[in-house]
C-alpha cells in the first residue's frame, strides 16, 4: 500500500519514523507545516492509497480527483473538519480515535478552572504594567466551588478524576448514560438548565457538530450563574464569541479561558482585549505524549480504517 503523511509532526518523532518507514516502506513525509490548498493536497496525495492526515479537509473535488486513494487515517483529535457523507460517497474508508488526547486535554481544562478562577491572566497584565502594588481585588478558590461539566466522554472523565481532591461538587451533563462512572466518582447527572443555573465553573467537553454548533449563544450564557467562569479546551464554532465577550465585559460571567475558536488562526480575536478572557491557540495536544499517541493512532488507521457513517458518533 503506498501512504502519504500530510501532518508534519513525525519530524519530532525520528524513532517513529524510522519505524513508521520500516512497516510502510516508501510511505512520504512532509515537512512543511503551512495548510495544504485542496490543489496542493490534490498533487500531493495523487498516486496514492492511503492518507495519514490533520486538519486537511477532503472535499468532493478532492475525493473525485484521488480516485486511488481509499483510506484517510486521521491523527487529529477531532474530526468535524471530515463530512463523512462524502467520503462514503467516493467509497472511502476512514480512521479515528476518541480521546486519544485525553491526558492533555483535560489537564489543561483543570488548570484553565485555576487559572480564571484566580484571575492569574489579569493580574499578570497588571504586573505587565508595572502596578504591583494597589487594589487589584481578589481571585477564587476552586476548592468547594460547583463545576459543571457539559459532555463527560474520554476528556470529561479525566477531568473528574483529576477534580477529586479539590472537594467541588460535580454536576455533569451528557446524552450518554454514564450512570456508572458517575456514582463511582460523585457525579451528580443534570439537565442543561440546571447545569447553567448552577455551575460557577462551566467546562465543555463536546463535539462540534449539528447538534453543538452555536449551542452557547447568548440566551445560553445568559442562563449561567451570575459570576460564573466559562471553559472550553473541546473545539471552537460551540460559544457565540461576540455574545460571550458582551457578557464578559457587563459582568454577567467574571471570566472565561478558551483554548479554541471559531475561526482559527485567532490572531487579534476581539476577546482577546478583554481583561478577564484567557485565549491559547488550540494548544490542548501539544505535548509529546499526546502527539505520539496521535501519530500512533494515524498509523493503527492504515489496518484498521472503517466505512465512515453520516449521523453516527461523532457525525451526529
Amino acid at each position: 500500500m503506498r501512504v502519504a503523511v500530510t501532518t508534519p509532526y513525525f519530524d519530532f518523532y525520528p524513532e517513529l519514523k524510522a519505524e513508521f518507514a520500516e512497516r510502510w516502506p516508501g510511505v512520504k513525509f512532509r515537512a512543511d507545516r503551512a495548510k495544504l490548498t485542496e490543489d496542493q493536497l490534490i498533487d500531493y496525495l495523487r498516486g496514492y492509497d492511503a492518507a495519514l492526515i490533520g486538519l486537511d479537509r477532503f472535499t468532493d473535488r478532492v475525493c473525485e480527483a484521488l480516485s486511488e486513494l481509499k483510506i484517510v487515517s486521521l491523527c487529529s483529535a477531532g474530526v468535524d473538519h471530515i463530512d463523512p457523507a462524502i467520503l462514503k460517497k467516493h467509497g472511502k474508508k476512514m480512521w479515528w480515535a476518541a480521546g486519544v488526547n485525553k491526558v492533555s486535554v483535560s489537564e489543561l481544562a483543570v488548570c484553565y478552572m485555576v487559572l480564571a478562577l484566580r484571575r492569574a491572566h489579569m493580574f499578570s497584565t497588571i504586573l505587565r504594567k508595572g502596578a504591583w502594588t494597589g487594589p487589584i481585588g481578589f481571585g477564587a478558590d476552586l476548592r468547594g466551588q460547583t463545576v459543571g461539566l457539559h459532555g463527560c466522554g474520554h476528556i470529561g472523565q479525566e477531568v473528574v478524576k483529576l477534580l477529586q481532591p479539590y472537594g467541588v461538587t460535580i454536576l455533569a451533563c451528557d446524552r450518554v448514560d454514564h450512570s456508572d462512572f458517575y456514582r463511582r466518582y460523585g457525579v451528580e447527572k443534570v439537565e442543561p438548565d440546571e447545569l447553567w443555573a448552577r455551575s460557577d465553573v462551566l467546562s465543555i467537553h463536546l463535539s462540534l457538530n449539528d447538534t453543538t454548533r452555536g449551542l452557547y449563544d447568548g440566551a445560553v450564557l445568559d442562563r449561567m450563574k451570575q459570576g460564573a467562569v466559562l471553559i472550553n479546551c473541546a473545539r471552537g464554532g460551540m460559544v457565540d464569541e461576540e455574545a460571550l465577550r458582551a457578557r464578559l465585559l457587563y459582568g454577567h460571567l467574571a471570566g472565561a479561558a478558551f483554548d479554541v475558536f471559531a475561526v482559527e488562526p485567532a490572531n487579534g480575536h476581539p476577546l482577546l482585549d478583554v481583561p478577564n478572557f484567557f485565549g491559547s491557540p488550540h494548544i490542548g495536544a501539544t505535548t509529546r505524549d499526546s502527539w505520539e499517541a496521535m501519530l500512533r493512532s494515524g498509523i493503527r488507521g492504515l489496518t484498521d480504517a472503517y466505512a465512515p457513517q453520516p449521523g453516527v458518533y461523532p457525525f451526529d
